[in-house]
């Protein structure tokens, strides 16, 4: 139900992300990239809700292969950039943009395509499916489930596509089952993940939120940052243990401002690493600053993964009404966007 807050009724969208994954796999059916030599590294190009999906790829893959699932690796790459970096060029490469008009995103793709290498497309349509039309390059067709549906929110359908686009290759085993598992599992704990947003909200209220994580799950603490800047409209940080004792820990020895730190804590991290944790927080809390450490919950990569984000989902999202302002525009996005034409 949304408010006179959330007019495009954002909460909704985060209570049916769960359902993305399946959605996502299903509309990548049977697509390949364009012949090539046996590559086995990806190149994924986008910008920002289109991007994050690919630094939670990584994660996933690496937890493949860790259980002996991936019979090779799989190197993924990204790009954020108008031009290709030098990798794409032996790898396949994946264009995507949930509007389709993504300006570095094209640019991009036109350069893949002058150098003819293996490429698809993954939007929502625009230019990038455009494109795609004209080239006779494979396409993936995203849906627009809400009128103002906002691609950080996407994360599921992007995800879902590229996973199969690799099964399809032959890159990745079938992990279908353990995606639907997950799903459900995510929809079992939504109020349960509502609730413990609202209370970490309240104690992000006033403050400037900073994530920390384990190394396997820094790209989880760098999406939570993201969702703060959007969907709050608020400043917000991020880094990773045990870089952050070498470095930016000592900068809370005079701390320019309030701050919220929020630490993610994985019970399977490396003994030394999870004793960081405690020692760490305690350090900080002698120079007034408050930190909530949260154990991340689940019983697998995936699992875990993407409960965290819906927490972080929630956490931003009843933070921006806490505010009094609205969750889903990105005023100044558009406001750039404009501004560069």
């Amino acid at each position: 139900m949304n408010n006179v807050q959330d007019p495009s009724d954002f909460r909704r969208m985060i209570f049916e992300s769960p359902d993305q994954f399946a959605e996502g796999m299903r509309l990548a059916g049977d697509v390949r990239f364009p012949d090539h030599s046996g590559l086995r590294s990806v190149m994924i190009s986008g910008m920002g809700g289109s991007a994050l999906p690919g630094n939670i790829f990584r994660i996933y893959l690496s937890d493949l292969a860790s259980r002996g699932l991936l019979s090779e690796p799989v190197s993924i790459y990204q790009n954020r950039f108008y031009e290709l970096p030098w990798e794409a060029k032996q790898s396949l490469n994946v264009f995507a943009s949930y509007s389709g008009n993504t300006e570095e995103t094209i640019e991009s793709f036109e350069a893949a395509i002058a150098e003819k290498l293996p490429s698809i497309g993954i939007s929502s349509g625009g230019k990038i499916e455009e494109v795609c039309l004209r080239e006779g390059i494979p396409h993936v067709k995203l849906p627009i489930p809400f009128p103002d549906f906002q691609p950080r929110l996407g994360t599921g359908y992007f995800f879902g596509a590229l996973y199969q686009v690799l099964v399809n290759e032959g890159l990745a085993p079938d992990m279908r089952e353990e995606m639907e598992s997950g799903a459900e599992y995510l929809k079992s704990r939504l109020s349960e993940l509502e609730e413990a947003g609202k209370s970490l909200a309240a104690k992000c209220e006033g403050k400037t939120p900073v994530v920390y994580a384990s190394p396997r799950y820094k790209s989880v603490a760098m999406v939570w940052k993201i969702k703060f800047n959007e969907n709050s409209k608020s400043t917000a940080f991020w880094n990773f243990f045990p870089e952050l004792n070498h470095n930016e820990m000592v900068g809370y020895t005079l701390p320019q401002g309030p701050f919220q730190v929020i630490m993610l804590r994985d019970s399977e991290d490396h003994p030394k690493n999870l004793k960081r944790f405690e020692v760490t927080a305690g350090l900080l809390r002698e120079q007034g600053v408050s930190v909530e450490i949260l154990d991340m919950e689940g019983e697998n990569v995936f699992n875990r993964v993407f409960s965290s984000l819906l927490l972080a989902d929630f956490t931003s999202y009843h933070l921006a009404l806490a505010y009094g302002i609205d969750p889903t525009p990105v005023v100044m996005v558009e406001k750039l966007k404009k501004m560069l034409v």
